[in-house]
């Protein structure tokens, strides 16, 4: 994970350089938690006037929020990034930029969101977690990489990976989402997968060692000049098992 907020830290070091840099995607899930706590860790050791510049000038847009949820609800993904970063970087709510899973129409809020979203630039360095079905943002199969925001059902297999969440019961886990598409997500500047454990390890060796398929909608990421991939040595086990097809991802260990 080290290696990981390095990377970032650069990049935001670099933006600070820049006129008008695209906004960041954002990413929530247990995957995220830790680096958000190193990220912010790093931030915070930072001279005061670069942090400061950092802090006014930062702009990111998440990739999903439940649909029936408010950003008050401490289940919302809302609430986890007023944890992470909102509160302990002193950001404005206009700063950490999320659907709103409270909107009487969503799919007017999912296009709204993705206007937005254009109207900023588009997005620079994107984050990312995996489903356990190949999803990423909340993209589920079959997807094509076409796809851009909009509201989406939620597969059974996602409701039971986020139950955590919801008190461990997946129907209390919404049945819909608005999400990023992966057209949206393949535009970025970069893309950067993060995958950690043993059950990660069966889906990331069909995104990395198969053809790309609507059926594995993170598999599309491989079409991407500048995708990272980062996983721990569990995840990576059937990977490294596996003749992997040429590729340009670059697949650092975390540890």
């Amino acid at each position: 994970m080290e290696d990981l907020v390095d990377h970032w830290e650069q990049r935001l070091r670099e933006r600070l350089a820049e006129p008008a840099p695209q906004p960041m995607g954002l990413a929530t899930g247990r995957t995220m938690d830790p680096f958000y706590r190193l990220l912010v860790q790093r931030l915070r050791s930072w001279p005061q006037k670069d942090f400061e510049r950092l802090r006014q000038g930062w702009l990111s847009f998440n990739l999903d929020e439940y649909v029936g949820l408010t950003a008050a609800a401490e289940t919302s993904f809302a609430a986890t990034m007023r944890r992470h970063l909102g509160e302990p970087l002193a950001l404005r709510s206009d700063q950490l930029r999320l659907p709103d899973g409270a909107a009487s129409d969503p799919e007017a809020e999912a296009e709204r969101y993705a206007s937005a979203l254009q109207m900023a630039g588009g997005l620079g360095i994107q984050l990312l977690g995996l489903g356990i079905n190949g999803h990423v943002g909340f993209n589920e199969p079959p997807c094509s990489d076409a796809v851009r925001c909009r509201v989406v059902q939620l597969s059974d297999a996602t409701r039971r990976q986020n139950a955590e969440d919801f008190a461990t019961d997946p129907r209390g886990v919404p049945l819909q989402a608005i999400t990023i598409g992966l057209g949206e997500i393949l535009a970025a500047g970069e893309v950067h997968l993060v995958v950690t454990g043993a059950a990660k390890a069966a889906i990331l060796q069909k995104v990395l060692c198969a053809e790309p398929t609507p059926a594995v909608p993170a598999s599309w990421l491989r079409q991407h000049p500048r995708l990272w991939v980062w996983a721990d040595a569990e995840a990576l086990a059937l990977v490294r098992a596996t003749a992997m097809p040429e590729a340009p991802q670059e697949v650092p260990g975390l540890y």
